[in-house]
């Protein structure tokens, strides 16, 4: 028996590195996931690693910032496992720039990936769970705790050198929690964020003199982290190193299990110690 049998969660980005950790990790405990890629690939693998482990998942792919997606994203959801229970809002990317050289384009792009879309899923969610909790009051039943994890960065709390798009955007995330923490308290839903501080992915492994790119609603977007600089910021954390996306999948867990029915409107820091 698993701590979330039973439950329908959505997770947004997961067809590859943290969000595919996440939706793993739910799903190990119980849940069926709903899987969302750009591509149809990763989020097809997500979706294989899942049921070869015994688990229930289905993909959804489609960019979080399409217009309709959010509505496509909750349906699936509710039309194929009959309900929702556990929303990650965890797909993004970074577009950086210092301020002077940024472009309307890259602040808009990353507004829109961190805020505008979770914002839109939330708001599409809203009707699904209203009418499933009305439903159980009016049967006579307990109203089960619903849960909302938005990701945010360590960034979004104490800023960061060549990103106010990306930290403006998860700054917002903390007061849209904050918020729909208020707001949905009456649906016995929970809604924190977890912000992450260094992990480790395919993103930030890739050296930054080197020249790979990543394409993002068309835009080639050069990534990667000076390897000078990312080992001086694993020995400012007190724990001594990077964490790893299993690493990240743990903390939004913490947040989406029945011990923490009664944490709403918080911000929960998976940076190994560290702190802007």
């Amino acid at each position: 028996m698993g701590k979330l049998d039973g439950k329908v969660a959505l997770v947004s980005g997961s067809g590859r590195g943290i969000g595919r950790e996440i939706a793993l990790k739910l799903a190990g405990d119980g849940a069926a996931v709903v899987v969302n890629d750009l591509d149809a690939e990763p989020a097809e693998q997500t979706v294989a690693a899942v049921e070869a482990a015994g688990g229930r998942a289905v993909a959804c792919v489609g960019s979080v910032t399409d217009e309709g997606f959010a509505e496509r994203f909750v349906q699936t959801a509710a039309q194929t496992f009959g309900g929702l229970d556990i929303i990650v809002n965890n797909a993004g990317y970074t577009w950086d720039s210092v301020v002077q050289k940024m472009t309307d384009e890259q602040w808009d792009a990353i507004l829109d990936v961190h805020l505008k879309a979770p914002f839109r899923i939330l708001r599409a969610a809203q009707p699904v769970i209203s009418a499933a909790v009305k439903q159980a009051r009016q049967a006579g039943a307990a109203v089960p705790c619903r849960k909302v994890v938005n990701i945010s960065s360590i960034a979004g709390l104490g800023g960061n050198a060549g990103q106010a798009n990306y930290a403006a955007a998860k700054a917002g995330v903390t007061g849209l929690t904050k918020t729909l923490a208020k707001e949905w308290g009456r649906y016995n839903v929970t809604v924190n964020t977890v912000a992450f501080g260094l992990i480790k992915t395919r993103l930030t492994e890739i050296p930054a003199d080197g020249d790979a790119m990543i394409d993002m609603a068309g835009n080639q977007i050069k990534v990667g982290v000076n390897p000078d600089l990312l080992s001086a910021m694993e020995r400012g954390i007190p724990l001594g190193r990077a964490g790893t996306p299993r690493d990240a999948a743990g903390s939004v867990y913490l947040l989406c299990i029945p011990e923490s029915d009664y944490v709403s409107g918080q911000t929960l820091v998976c940076g190994g110690g560290f702190a802007m």
